[in-house]
């Protein structure tokens, strides 16, 4: 499996979601019949898919209407949302920003101190608004943030950093214990991210719910070009499925996968479930709805690093409210839109019933599948070529 790359060194190979393609079953079902369900903690969703916990992508008023669409969003706690009272003044003058301004404007606009009474409003407001409160902070701030968002009503906490292990070590500061952590809180917890089949492992002996995987693909992630680190959507999906298999065959605990960013349009959001995913985590796509807080422009969680910027603000545009890229009608030829319908469809392409029949649909390797006949999309730049 693992090719040569130079004397005694040697590397396997690991795939993305346009090296890949799903290839039809022997039956065909009808979308409409399809259950693409999925359930975490004591609750289910209608919806598989999760809004990242951006700025530019999740504020109140998305989380209210994500949930009412059925799925789940990500407030971000170390954001905006919870330094200042009025954040929609802070994301206009982020929008505003020309490009050359864009990463130090955001550098200094997260340097305002980070508010307690803010993060158990936020978490009010939504709850207010009959939302699902799920909310996400970097390690470091877990232990304080996560009592005050219980007090609030939160339903779900998020521990997320660029790479998460089960053992940190630190000489500066105080290692979050994962496994005490997990153990002490009231709500469901999701850990994040991780790509390896080992440290997911490791990750679940902690008492999760959830783990995040997936190390800088996202669409204003510059991780893999500054630090050089990460792993292909579809191969550690798959490896960290295999772990979750394992885990469950050995203790009978299911803990669901997630797979987080890299996934532009239906086409890979389907591929990820066919990876093994349980849920997808999407941010760029969500950025682009009407009631996103950014206005048409996304950036990165780590961006906002004082000394070493690991993101960056991209324009998306807004093309359609929520309900439209999740439902439909699309209005755009790209995938980027109705991706519940995509997804149902092609799993009734592929004879699947269910995320966990979509699990176990063959995957080939296809490195034409994204140029093949489309020299005339190429041409002009348009569907699947823009």
């Amino acid at each position: 499996m693992a090719e040569w790359l130079g004397i005694g060194r040697r590397a396997r190979r690991c795939y993305g979601f346009d090296e890949i393609a799903l290839a039809p079953g022997r039956i065909t079902i009808d979308p409409q019949g399809i259950d693409t369900s999925w359930k975490f903690g004591d609750k289910e969703f209608s919806v598989p898919i999760l809004a990242a916990a951006m700025d530019g992508v999740v504020g109140v008023k998305f989380a209210i209407e994500m949930s009412r669409l059925g799925a789940m969003a990500v407030l971000n706690l170390d954001g905006v949302q919870t330094r200042y009272d009025n954040p929609d003044e802070v994301l206009d003058e982020i929008a505003k920003a020309t490009p050359p301004e864009a990463t130090n404007l955001i550098q200094k606009v997260y340097t305002t101190p980070i508010k307690d009474k803010l993060i158990a409003k936020r978490v009010d407001e939504i709850k207010k608004g009959k939302g699902y409160a799920a909310v996400s902070c970097i390690p470091q701030n877990a232990a304080k943030f996560a009592p005050i968002a219980e007090s609030a009503g939160v339903d779900c906490f998020v521990v997320q950093s660029t790479v998460t292990t089960a053992r940190h070590e630190s000489n500066n500061y105080k290692p979050l214990d994962l496994h005490k952590f997990c153990k002490e809180r009231k709500v469901p917890v999701i850990l994040g991210n991780c790509v390896t089949y080992e440290v997911i492992l490791e990750l679940f002996e902690t008492g999760c719910a959830g783990v995040l995987v997936g190390v800088g693909p996202g669409a204003a992630c510059t991780t893999r070009g500054v630090l050089g680190i990460g792993v292909p959507q579809v191969t550690s999906t798959i490896d960290c499925a295999k772990a979750r298999d394992f885990y469950y065959q050995k203790t009978g605990k299911y803990i669901s996968i997630i797979t987080d960013g890299g996934m532009r349009r239906g086409g890979d959001v389907c591929k990820a479930f066919a990876s093994g995913a349980d849920a997808v985590m999407v941010g760029s796509a969500f950025a682009r709805a009407k009631e996103s807080p950014g206005g048409g422009f996304h950036w990165g969680m780590a961006t906002s690093h004082g000394n070493l910027p690991r993101g960056t603000r991209i324009e998306v545009g807004v093309t359609g409210t929520l309900e439209q890229i999740l439902f439909g009608p699309a209005v755009v030829d790209d995938g980027s839109q109705n991706l519940i319908g995509a997804l149902t469809t092609s799993m009734g392409c592929l004879g699947a019933k269910s995320i966990r029949e979509m699990q176990f649909v063959e995957i080939i390797i296809a490195p034409s599948i994204q140029t093949e006949g489309k020299i005339f999309q190429a041409s002009q730049g348009i569907g699947m070529c823009k």
